[in-house]
C-alpha cells in the first residue's frame, strides 16, 4: 500500500493534474475571500468554506478520474492485479494519494483562519467545524470518484460520472429542502437520512455528532469496498 501511495501521490506532480487542482482552487477561493472577508471586513467564513463546497463537485472527479482509468487503459492493472500485494492496499494506496492531495488543498487555507484572527475575532467552532465537515465530504467524493474510475479506461467518461453522481446528491438534498410539506413525511425523513449536505451543515455550525461523523466513513467505506470487488471480479475475468 505504501509504495501504491508514494507513486500515486508523486504523479499528481509530475503531471498537470494536481498544480491544476491545487491551483484552481487556491486563487478563486483566495479571491472569494478577499473579497467577503477582507474588503466585506466580515469575520464569518462560512460563504468561503461554502463556495470550496461547491466547487469540489467539479474539481474532485478531475482528481480522481485518473486513478483506476488510466491504468487500465495503459494495461499496467494488470501487474497491479498480479502483484504480491491485496486488493484493499491497492484500493487503499489510491485512495489515501488522492486525499493526500485534497489535504494539502485545504491546509493551504488555513491561513484565512490566521488573518481573521489578526482583523477580528474569529469562530472557533464554525472553523473546526467546517474544515471537519470539509474533510468528511471530501472523502466520501473521492471515494465515489475512485470506485467510479474503477469501472472505466476513459477518463472523460468516469469524470463525468463522478460529476453527475455528486450532482445527483446535490439535487437530492435540494429536493428534501424544497418537499417539505409537499411530499409525505417519511420520504422527506428517508432521503433526509441519506442527505450529504444535510450532515454536512450541521457539522459546519458546530454541531458534532457521531452520527454524521460515521455517516461519512460508512460512505466512503462502502465505495471503497464496491472498488475492490471491481478489482477482485477483474483479476479473476
Amino acid at each position: 500500500m505504501q509504495a501504491i501511495f508514494k507513486r500515486d501521490f508523486r504523479s499528481y506532480f509530475t503531471s498537470p493534474i494536481g498544480y491544476v487542482y491545487i491551483g484552481s482552487y487556491i486563487v478563486v477561493a483566495n479571491l472569494l475571500f478577499y473579497i467577503s472577508n477582507i474588503m466585506g471586513q466580515s469575520a464569518s467564513l462560512a460563504g468561503a468554506y461554502g463556495f470550496i463546497l461547491t466547487v469540489m463537485m467539479f474539481t474532485t472527479p478531475i482528481l480522481t478520474m485518473r486513478v483506476f482509468s488510466e491504468d487500465l487503459k495503459q494495461k499496467t492493472d494488470q501487474l497491479l492485479l498480479t502483484a504480491p500485494v491485496k486488493l484493499t492496499g491497492i484500493v487503499m494506496g489510491k485512495f489515501l494519494s488522492a486525499l493526500m492531495v485534497f489535504v494539502v488543498m485545504l491546509a493551504l487555507t488555513l491561513l484565512w483562519p490566521l488573518v481573521i484572527s489578526m482583523l477580528g475575532t474569529a469562530n472557533g467552532a464554525e472553523i473546526v467545524g467546517n474544515y471537519i465537515g470539509l474533510l468528511c465530504i471530501g472523502s466520501a467524493y473521492i471515494a465515489m470518484g475512485v470506485f467510479i474510475s474503477s469501472l472505466t479506461e476513459n477518463q472523460l467518461i468516469a469524470a463525468v460520472g463522478s460529476l453527475g453522481l455528486f450532482i445527483a446528491l446535490y439535487l437530492l438534498d435540494l429536493f428534501v429542502s424544497l418537499g417539505a410539506g409537499t411530499v409525505p413525511s417519511w420520504i422527506i425523513r428517508t432521503l433526509g437520512f441519506i442527505s450529504i449536505f444535510g450532515r454536512y451543515n450541521a457539522i459546519t455550525l458546530g454541531l458534532f455528532s457521531v452520527a454524521d461523523i460515521v455517516f461519512f466513513l460508512s460512505v466512503g467505506a462502502v465505495f471503497l469496498f464496491l472498488t475492490v470487488r471491481r478489482l477482485e471480479k477483474r483479476r479473476w475475468s
